[in-house]
């Protein structure tokens, strides 16, 4: 196993492509897509590029993977940032090519049905970037969350430390995307309640691995860009998530629980769990019911924690994933968690 290197990164002025691995969305809410281009252009500097089933919803997992293919040959394009998240991309993984994409490493930005891609990315030796949607965060209402744009713009043009800082606000609530009015004002927020810290008395740095947890467990069953040897883990540091489906706090505490019967979840020295995504369309919690759901959750991950690997340092409501603002989290990157000054540091 290679340890993942950090690829080049792009400057003001580079090509970045921008495509669609999982659900072709642009094409049917053009709104936030679009509105991200402008801000890729005019705040960030770069001249996006698309490519045949960016903006296509139904493309085949041969067409998308021939987008990702041609995003990487190209030797004028810097960056790749999928426009959005889905939940197929496990069908991509098969058709692509690991020597061509190693070939031309470059950093690549996503998350949710990412997490797949960035996965396949580590097993290729490359660092991804788990985080900034084109759609999602670049396509704000109103304006991008200044953590998340300070965090972007870190992780796309710098190679350093970065520390990560709770929000001191955030809010899960969103709004109807096909609405223009929905982009005339910045969303709804709430009071941040910083993190909280488990087992913090001592110092953790290594590699970081994990993301979407729906998406992992569908990893796991598929056998699927899981290293046959885990002790590529051993001290590494495990982020997770969960996402817009709000999965049960028992599906989350059984998806871990695999994790540890596998001798997976034990390898890892610390945990960063993001916060949970509590409200969606199809299950539009009230504050309170938002607020048990987070408690359930929380539990459920202490339980599996405590019975697998119970001294590992855990930080909880790390703004990670599909929470507003969002911090990019480097997939293979060096993240160090130190409980006794409780700051994380991660390396871009």
């Amino acid at each position: 196993m290679t340890t993942p290197a950090y690829p080049p990164k792009p400057v003001p002025g580079d090509r970045v492509a921008v495509i669609s691995p999982s659900a072709g969305l642009p094409g049917i809410l053009p709104l936030p897509y679009e509105l991200g281009l402008e801000r890729l252009r005019e705040e960030y500097g770069l001249e996006p590029v698309e490519y045949p089933a960016t903006r296509r919803m139904g493309s085949t997992p041969q067409e998308r993977a021939d987008d990702i293919h041609a995003a990487f040959a190209d030797p004028d394009v810097k960056a790749v940032m999928a426009s959005i998240g889905g939940d197929d991309q496990i069908t991509v993984l098969p058709l692509l090519d690991r020597e061509l994409i190693r070939a031309d490493p470059k950093p690549f930005f996503g998350y949710s049905d990412n997490t797949n891609l960035l996965a396949y990315l580590w097993n290729t030796g490359i660092v991804g970037y788990h985080g900034a949607s084109v759609m999602g965060e670049l396509g704000r209402p109103g304006a991008m969350d200044p953590l998340t744009a300070e965090s972007l713009r870190a992780a796309l043009f710098t190679s350093g430390e970065y520390e990560l800082r709770p929000a001191g606000r955030w809010r899960d609530i969103d709004r109807d995307w096909a609405d223009p009015a929905t982009f005339a004002s910045e969303p709804e927020t709430r009071p941040g309640s910083g993190w909280t810290w488990i087992n913090a008395d001592r110092v953790v740095e290594g590699r970081s691995w994990g993301g979407c947890l729906e998406i992992l467990a569908w990893l796991l069953m598929a056998d699927r860009e899981i290293p046959r040897d885990l002790s590529v883990h051993d001290g590494g540091v495990l982020f997770l998530e969960t996402s817009e489906e709000l999965p049960s706090a028992e599906e989350v505490f059984r998806v871990l629980r695999n994790m540890g019967e596998r001798g997976l979840l034990q390898r890892f020295s610390a945990l960063l769990m993001g916060r949970a995504k509590t409200w969606s369309f199809d299950n539009p919690n009230s504050p309170q019911e938002g607020a048990r759901y987070a408690v359930e959750q929380r539990e459920a991950v202490l339980r599996a924690m405590r019975a697998y690997a119970p001294d590992t340092t855990i930080v909880f409501d790390v703004d990670l994933g599909h929470t507003d603002p969002q911090i990019v989290i480097p997939y293979g990157g060096v993240i160090r968690v130190d409980g006794p000054a409780r700051r994380v540091t991660v390396t871009y």
